[in-house]
């Protein structure tokens, strides 16, 4: 099962947790697992055509998905995966 690294933001959705494990093939998948174990927190992460907000980032060892195959990229038993809400700020 892959390591997901939950965001402070999303953890209400993990009970509290900084850390799942999911099992699946790929981030659609995965992102699907984790809703099904997890309800509420895809929408978070996705838009409604299902693709990653433009203000998530996904990283599958620390590569950025959006550089490999998207959602349809694989996912391994021993991946962490990044969650990251992109921060704004500044004047």
């Amino acid at each position: 099962m892959a390591t997901v690294r939950i965001p402070t933001p999303l953890r209400k959705f993990t009970q509290g947790k900084d850390e799942v494990t999911i099992a699946a093939a790929s981030v659609r998948e995965l992102l699907a697992n984790l809703e099904a174990t997890y309800p509420g927190i895809k929408e978070r992460i996705c838009d409604e055509t299902g693709a990653v907000r433009r203000f998530v980032n996904v990283f599958v060892a620390d590569e950025d998905i959006r550089f490999l195959e998207n959602l349809d990229t694989a996912v391994k038993d021993a991946d962490e995966v990044s969650i990251v809400p992109a921060i704004a700020g500044g004047r």
